[in-house]
């Protein structure tokens, strides 16, 4: 058998389906289920166990945990536990760190409610409390495709078949995915979900918004020495060792017994080729005033994760026949203050709102407008509205400037009004590479193996697994192109911008070949964002395939 004679999917109904067991999707489902005790829900959840391919700083404010589950903080059973007492800016040169005052910064920006730990470990005490209500939730099965009724709304998802080798013959151990229908389907996909991706494209859901913009974010987790860790400290930074015309920044967290979580975002909107955001984030631990915190420490757990960076005007529009987008499938992450959990568990829980009253209505399949219109009053509206120029400016006037007028523009926004209107973001993160000849390549400092490391131990703290025979689920649509414009006009950036190793050119006597090492993949999404051409599509490799974090 062949897969163009595969038998048809067994189907499940339910009232609701839920696509993604991250904090979006999580909330919607225990929401639904609060609301109304009677409703069908499922979540199908592409990683090997719910948290496993969860990675975020995390600060988080408990705004919407406090309205989900009241009694998060005494419950024993839920893991964030520290709360921030000590909250630090910093300015960073290639030889100091200049301490920004806090009264500098608007109220917005003021961290000391928030809760500083594992969202990992959050998500699967949320998904407890979700089976607790009679959810099923799906571990281990992606969602492949789009399901469609014969008026063209949205009717649920399928999962990924299982057992197709790599050269598309079926293995003995095949088994046919699932047909998941429902009367809606949320997709919490995180950013860059390929679900979304098609959705967005198939409804033109961005015809009245700005590009989406996206950053990479890299994560380590360290124990450190006793004496040196702060618990409750949280401190963010930017600066060195990014030029002034490259946005990112770093972060370094606190937390539970001698844990820290350090990490680094850079924007993807950067325009050297040659810029590695690994090496940067490698680069940056060994600053002066940041290497001393690891000496001594163990370098516990890595992992990358793209980060929705558009904001308030960069939200498609979120609702469709069938089904809607939640968390940061929508982009709902306040670029500033570095937090979006808060936002996606609040759009879930707004979301699942007014999907039990149009099912207590007896309706199904149709637009679920009244989200749409209600996200902007939201919380989460509120909480976008104020900061939406700060990316912008710092992306069109750097960093020094951009910071500044950002700031600026948040403490207008807290008074009442803003002399910047809403920016625009401009080209997509795709189109803003240079051709390598206007730039010099990078010589980053060889890993040290205590402090600093290469791209491959790094992923084997990431506990990253695919079956190997199976098809490449990085799809390159036109190899012919890749060879002659993203190697010989940009230098190969993917061989840079992939924080797992997964691309490189090989030189071989006929020429350069792109090798894909497919059983790397994180899941990042960045080349899906960052090839020049748009020329790589990430799509979902079987169920259960990729990182396995435990505590990120």
């Amino acid at each position: 058998m062949t897969t163009q004679e595969l038998p048809p999917r067994e189907s499940m109904e339910f009232d609701v389906v839920i696509v993604g067991a991250g904090p979006s999707g999580l909330s919607a489902a225990i929401r639904l289920k609060q609301l109304n005790a009677d409703l069908n829900v499922v979540v199908v959840e592409k990683g090997s166990e719910v948290g496993a391919h969860i990675l975020s700083g995390a600060v988080i404010d408990p705004l919407a945990l406090d309205k989900l589950v009241p009694e998060w903080r005494q419950d024993a059973d839920c893991q964030l536990k520290t709360q921030v007492t000590d909250d630090r800016f910093y300015w960073m040169t290639a030889t100091s760190a200049i301490r920004l005052p806090n009264f500098m910064m608007p109220p917005l920006m003021n961290n000391h409610h928030c809760f500083t730990g594992s969202l990992g470990n959050l998500c699967r005490y949320l998904a407890r409390k979700a089976e607790a209500l009679g959810i099923e939730i799906y571990p281990g099965f992606a969602a492949v495709e789009v399901l469609y009724d014969e008026q063209g709304a949205v009717r649920g998802i399928a999962t990924g078949d299982m057992g197709i080798a790599k050269d598309g013959s079926l293995k003995s151990s095949f088994t046919r995915g699932m047909e998941l229908l429902g009367k809606y389907t949320l997709f919490a996909e995180g950013a860059r979900g390929s679900l979304t991706k098609q959705l967005i494209a198939k409804f033109s859901l961005d015809a009245g918004s700005q590009p989406p913009k996206f950053g990479i974010g890299l994560k380590e987790v360290w124990q450190i020495d006793p004496a040196k860790h702060q618990k409750g400290l949280i401190q963010h930074s930017f600066g060195w060792p990014l030029n002034s015309k490259t946005g990112g920044g770093s972060f370094l967290y606190h937390y539970d017994e001698n844990l820290v979580a350090v990490g680094f975002v850079v924007h993807l909107n950067y325009d050297d080729p040659y810029l590695s955001p690994f090496e940067e984030f490698q680069r940056f631990k060994t600053h002066p005033a940041i290497r001393e915190l690891f000496e001594g420490g163990k370098r516990l757990a890595y992992g990358a994760r793209a980060i929705t960076e558009g904001g308030y005007q960069s939200v498609p529009r979120l609702t469709f026949a069938g089904g809607a987008l939640i968390g940061c499938a929508a982009g709902f992450v306040n670029v500033p203050r570095i937090k979006g959990v808060h936002n996606a568990m609040g759009s879930g829980m707004l979301a699942a709102k007014h999907v039990a009253t149009a099912i207590a209505a007896g309706r199904g399949n149709d637009e679920i407008s009244e989200y749409e219109t209600a996200w902007r009053a939201s919380p989460i509206g509120r909480d976008l509205y104020p900061v939406r120029n700060v990316k912008p400016l710092w992306s069109k006037f750097g960093t020094v400037l951009g910071v500044a007028l950002g700031g600026f523009d948040m403490w207008c926004n807290t008074l009442g009004f803003s002399l910047f209107g809403t920016q625009s973001h401009g080209k997509p993160d795709r189109a803003t590479l240079d051709p390598a000849k206007t730039h010099a390549p990078i010589a980053y400092p060889k890993p040290d193996g205590k402090l600093t490391f290469d791209r491959l131990s790094s992923v084997f703290l990431s506990n990253t697994n695919h079956e190997e025979d199976q098809p490449v689920h990085l799809k390159v649509a036109d190899m012919n192109l890749e060879k002659t414009s993203e190697h010989d006009v940009y230098a190969g950036p993917s061989g840079r911008y992939c924080p797992a190793a997964v691309y490189e050119w090989a030189e071989e006597s006929t020429g350069p070949r792109f090798v894909i090492n497919a059983q790397n993949c994180v899941h990042c999404k960045t080349c899906d964002i960052k090839d020049p051409n748009g020329n790589i599509t990430w799509v979902p490799p079987e169920g259960g395939g990729g990182p396995n974090y435990e505590a990120m």
